[in-house]
């Protein structure tokens, strides 16, 4: 191969290869947060670019492409992940706020179940006090009332004993009465009969 052909080869090589772009024309990406300045270190490396030798062609288009995609990666990474650490923080802090309130929630109601727990045991237990008292005095009328009762039925059974008794006097008077006037009538009949004469009083007894 002659000098001339491999000129006109080394030149259409040079002249396939993009021309690297520099670091400082390419623009932001867009980010919330500010974005640190990619390293000297890549920056050199894509403007300087070795000429590769005619023996050994690697591709450099896809070394150009790797280069700036872990450039956009590196770039995405920190603000992505202050994102969803943003996020994260957020949903952890409302799932706190909100377990916090269930179990104030859960606090004040079995204060509030306690405490009316204990004022109804306290109405049940003067109902049943009140109650307790209430039956107790009923009975006792009850048995007041048995007694007086039975006071009031003495007294009657011994008001109808002195009645029955003064009516058996009466009835013995009476029978003691009639029989002294059948024994007087016994005798003035006798004496009449003796003496032959009439009583005189007969027709003024009817």
């Amino acid at each position: 191969m002659t000098e001339e052909q491999q000129k006109t080869t080394a030149e259409s090589e040079t002249a396939s290869v993009p021309p690297p772009a520099p670091a400082e024309t390419q623009p932001p990406p867009p980010a919330p947060e500010p974005v640190p300045e990619p390293p000297k270190d890549v920056a050199e490396e894509k403007s300087v670019i070795p000429v590769p030798s005619l023996d050994d062609k690697p591709d450099d288009s896809k070394a150009l492409v790797l280069v700036e995609k872990t450039e956009e990666v590196a770039e995405v990474k920190p603000s992505e992940g202050s994102v969803n650490r943003d996020a994260v923080l957020a949903r952890v802090a409302t799932e706190k706020r909100l377990s916090l309130i269930k179990a104030w929630e859960e606090s004040e109601k079995s204060k509030a179940e306690n405490k009316a727990h204990k004022k109804l045991s306290a109405i049940s237990s003067w109902e049943n006090s009140k109650k307790a008292a209430v039956e107790a005095e009923l009975k006792k009328i009850e048995e007041q009332l048995e007694k007086k009762k039975a006071e009031y039925a003495e007294k009657i059974k011994n008001k109808i004993a002195t009645i029955h008794r003064e009516a058996e006097e009466k009835r013995a008077i009476i029978d003691a009465k009639k029989g002294e006037d059948l024994l007087k009538a016994e005798e003035t009949a006798a004496k009449y009969r003796a003496t032959g004469t009439a009583p005189k009083k007969l027709l003024g007894c009817f």
